[in-house]
């Protein structure tokens, strides 16, 4: 016996120069859940405020199952049994996801020039891109990061401008350790940032046990203070002395 047809009205936003993302994505699922969609298009504002107005929402799109509404996207999501992220809750997956393209970076970057994707080089490549993708992160709003950094930072609480020039700096040393050039720049510099930054974190966090968000992923994160800014520093600490080891060692 065949099982019944499911289906569902979808009314959605196809407006001639916008088209809205969430009601795309509301098709999309309903019809991965087997439902049949009559998706009904609202082209015009004033049949969006009309529909707005009737249903007596705010948003769209709107689904409804069985004459029932069930709501929007997030709503559609709850339906399905699917969990919806709480944009405010803290999460270690930009961190996460970061190290994981840095290090897949490094060996991929060992592959290409010595054949090895685990290497003492390889290593050194994970640390410097690292460095180099988080600064990234923070030059995207310089202004939002010095805002979050002025919360713990020991000497950009002494010296405002420090905020601002952190992120430069930890890009600097990252793209210098990358070519290998210009040593005595890259190794003090990212012995100092990573030092203050280290001794920072650990006072906020373990001394003075403030709960803080970290600023290591720019100023948009959700990532608490604590263990991944303290490996970021530590990271950039172990990368110059490993490197200022290998520059100060008799050759032969």
């Amino acid at each position: 016996m065949p099982k019944p047809i499911k289906t569902a009205v979808l009314h959605r936003m196809v407006m001639p120069n916008h088209t809205c993302p969430y009601g795309l994505k509301s098709k999309h699922l309903l019809e991965t859940r087997g439902y049949k969609v009559d998706d009904r298009h609202l082209t015009t504002r004033e049949q969006i405020n009309a529909f707005k107005a009737e249903h007596g929402v705010a948003t769209t799109p709107q689904t409804f199952i069985d004459g029932e509404r069930i709501g929007g996207h997030d709503d559609l999501r709850r339906f399905f049994g699917i969990k919806v992220p709480d944009p405010n809750v803290t999460s270690y997956r930009p961190v996460i996801a970061l190290f994981a393209m840095t290090a897949a970076m490094a060996m991929a970057a060992g592959i290409a020039v010595d054949g090895t994707a685990l290497s003492v080089r390889v290593a050194e490549w994970f640390i410097a891109f690292s460095m180099c993708v988080l600064a990234l992160l923070k030059l995207q709003n310089v202004d939002k990061f010095a805002t979050m950094f002025l919360n713990y930072d020991l000497l950009a609480k002494r010296w405002v401008p420090y905020a601002t020039i952190y992120p430069f700096a930890e890009g600097l040393a990252g793209v210098l350790m990358v070519s290998g050039q210009l040593h005595w720049l890259s190794m003090p510099v990212a012995l100092s940032i990573g030092t203050i930054g280290a001794i920072s974190v650990f006072k906020a966090v373990y001394i003075e046990r403030r709960e803080l968000k970290c600023a290591c992923v720019g100023g948009d994160s959700n990532v608490p203070l604590g263990f991944v800014s303290l490996t970021e520093n530590l990271m950039m600490i172990a990368m110059a002395l490993w490197m200022s080891s290998i520059a100060f060692m008799p050759h032969s």
